[in-house]
C-alpha cells in the first residue's frame, strides 16, 4: 500500500537491546527468571488467603502487584520472543496495543502511590479514625477510581495515534514499541503527539508526586512532634518501603518522558525503560514483601496448612 511515492508501513523490526548472540542468549535466561518473579500472582494470592492482610494497606499493595504484573507482561513476553527469534515483526495493532497497556499499568501505578500515602497519613496521623475512614469499602473504590483513570488515559494518546502513518522506516531501534520512538518514523509531522506526552505525563507525575510529597511532609511533622523514640521507629519503618518505591518509581519515570526530546542518549534511555518495566516491579517485591514481616508471616502459616 502506499501514499503518493511513499510506501506505508503497517508493520515492524524490534532491534532490541543487542545484536551479539552471546548476550541474546544471557538476557533471555535472565530476563525470564526476572519476569517469573514479577509475573506471577504469588503476593496477590497469599493477600487473599491469609485474614491476616485483609487491611487498607495490603488491598492497596495487591492493587500495586497486579499493576506491575501489568506493566512487566505488556513488555517482557513479545521482548523475550525477540531474543530467540530476530526476524519476528510486530504490527501496528501489536505496537499500539502494547503502549496501551503499558501506559495503563503506568498511570495506575501513579495513583495507586497517592492512595497509599494516603493511607499512612490517616494511619499515623489521625489512628483512631483509622478502622472508621479507611474502610474496605473506600479502599475498594480508590483502588477501582486508579484504574479507572489508568486505563482511560492511554486512549487520548491511542487516538492521536490512530491518525499518523508510517513511511520512513520499519525499523524500531527499541525493545518494545515505545511510542516516541514511533514518532521519529511517522510520515506525518507527530510534534503534537509528543507536546501531549509531555503534557499529560508531566501534569499526572508531577501532581502525583506533589501529593505523595505533601502527605509524607504532614507525616513526618506529625512523628517528630508526637511520638515517643520507639514509636518513631516503627513509625519511619512503615514508611519507608513506600518512600523506597517512589523514589525509585518516578525517579525513572519523569527522566523518561518528562524531559527534552534530546536530553537522553538513545542507550541511556533504553536503560531507564528497561528499568522501570522490568527491575522496578522485581524491586517493588523485595521491598513490600520479603522485607516485610507480616508478609513472612503470612507465607510460614500458608505452609504449615
Amino acid at each position: 500500500m502506499s501514499e503518493g511515492n511513499k510506501t506505508l508501513v503497517a508493520e515492524f523490526v524490534l532491534t532490541g537491546l543487542t545484536e551479539q548472540p552471546w548476550w541474546q542468549v544471557l538476557l533471555f535466561l535472565l530476563f525470564l527468571v526476572i519476569y517469573t518473579m514479577v509475573g506471577n500472582l504469588g503476593l496477590m494470592a497469599l493477600i487473599w488467603k491469609d485474614a491476616h492482610l485483609h487491611t487498607p494497606m495490603y488491598l492497596f499493595l495487591d492493587g500495586l502487584a497486579f499493576a506491575d504484573a501489568c506493566t512487566s507482561t505488556s513488555v517482557t513476553p513479545r521482548m523475550l520472543v525477540n531474543f530467540l527469534d530476530k526476524t519476528a515483526m510486530i504490527s501496528l495493532p501489536e505496537c499500539i496495543t502494547q503502549f496501551y497497556f503499558f501506559a495503563s499499568s503506568a498511570t495506575t501505578e501513579c495513583f495507586l502511590l497517592v492512595v497509599m500515602a494516603y493511607d499512612r497519613y490517616v494511619a499515623i496521623c489521625n489512628p483512631l479514625l483509622y478502622p472508621v475512614v479507611m474502610s474496605n469499602r473506600l479502599c475498594t473504590k480508590l483502588i477501582s477510581i486508579s484504574y479507572a483513570i489508568g486505563f482511560l488515559h492511554p486512549l487520548v494518546h491511542v487516538s492521536l495515534l490512530l491518525r499518523l502513518t508510517f513511511c520512513k522506516s520499519n525499523i524500531i531501534h527499541y525493545f518494545y514499541c515505545e511510542i516516541l520512538q514511533l514518532f521519529k518514523i511517522s510520515c506525518f509531522d507527530a510534534s503534537i503527539n509528543a507536546l501531549m506526552i509531555f503534557i499529560f505525563a508531566a501534569f499526572i507525575q508531577i501532581s502525583t508526586l506533589m501529593t505523595i510529597m505533601m502527605s509524607y511532609i504532614r507525616v513526618l511533622s506529625d512523628i517528630l512532634k508526637n511520638n515517643s523514640g520507639k514509636g518513631k521507629g516503627k513509625a519511619f519503618s512503615t514508611c519507608s518501603a513506600h518512600l523506597l518505591s517512589v523514589s525509585l518509581y518516578y525517579g525513572t519515570l519523569i527522566c523518561m518522558y518528562v524531559r527534552p526530546a534530546s536530553g537522553l542518549a538513545e542507550d541511556q534511555d533504553r536503560m531507564y525503560s528497561l528499568f522501570y518495566m522490568i527491575i522496578i516491579p522485581l524491586l517493588n517485591r523485595f521491598i513490600y514483601s520479603f522485607r516485610n514481616k507480616e508478609v513472612i508471616g503470612a507465607l510460614r502459616r500458608v505452609e504449615k496448612q
